[in-house]
């Protein structure tokens, strides 16, 4: 029930936005500009954990795909922008990104990222933790390298990897992704 109710909500607020969406009274960007490309907003939504509020996400693409699989294979530059409505700890971080990795990729995989996870790691303690508020973005460049920002900064150094990539954003998109209802209204609510 409690899916269905943020479904409508969320569609509501998609419906009725002529521009930018809004979400629990977080404004999201229509555009944002990754690498010199403008990236359109294809879908935002809610990450809850059981009662709790902990981030609006959004996705930015080249071009609007209800598809995860066509949102994972583009090459394109891609964004994925988390705006927490809770504070948390690098720990949190971390391990939430841990679990959605493993929920996705087999054991073989991870093993042939782990360079690129630990990069993640680091670059997430170096942030320390982020409060409510905060926005981190990740971003998909077509050179294959991954960019962690904190409200417009630059997170760590690049990480290199398609792969990588790839096994990072099916987090969201993959077939086990975080959150069944996120995963859809970042997708547009298809």
């Amino acid at each position: 029930m409690k899916r269905w109710l943020l479904g409508i909500a969320f569609s509501a607020l998609w419906i009725g936005a002529a521009g930018a969406a809004t979400i629990d009274g977080i404004g999201v960007a229509d555009t944002v500009d990754v690498g010199g490309t403008t990236l359109v907003l294809n879908g935002a939504g809610m990450r809850t954990w059981f009662f709790f509020h902990v981030y609006v996400g959004a996705l930015y693409l080249r071009t609007h795909t209800t598809v995860a699989a066509q949102a994972l294979a583009d090459p394109g530059p891609k964004r994925l922008s988390m705006t927490l409505t809770r504070d948390l700890s690098a720990n949190e971080l971390i391990d939430a990104l841990r679990e959605g990795i493993a929920r996705n990729a087999s054991p073989a995989e991870r093993a042939r990222i782990a360079p690129q996870l630990a990069a993640l790691v680091t670059t997430m303690r170096t942030i320390g933790g982020a409060k409510d508020g905060d926005r981190i973005a990740i971003d998909f460049l077509p050179d294959g390298t991954t960019r962690i920002t904190l409200d417009g900064r630059p997170q760590g150094q690049p990480i290199a990897g398609r792969r990588f990539q790839r096994d990072l954003l099916a987090v969201w998109l993959g077939p086990n992704p975080v959150q069944a209802d996120l995963k859809r209204a970042l997708l547009g609510g298809g």
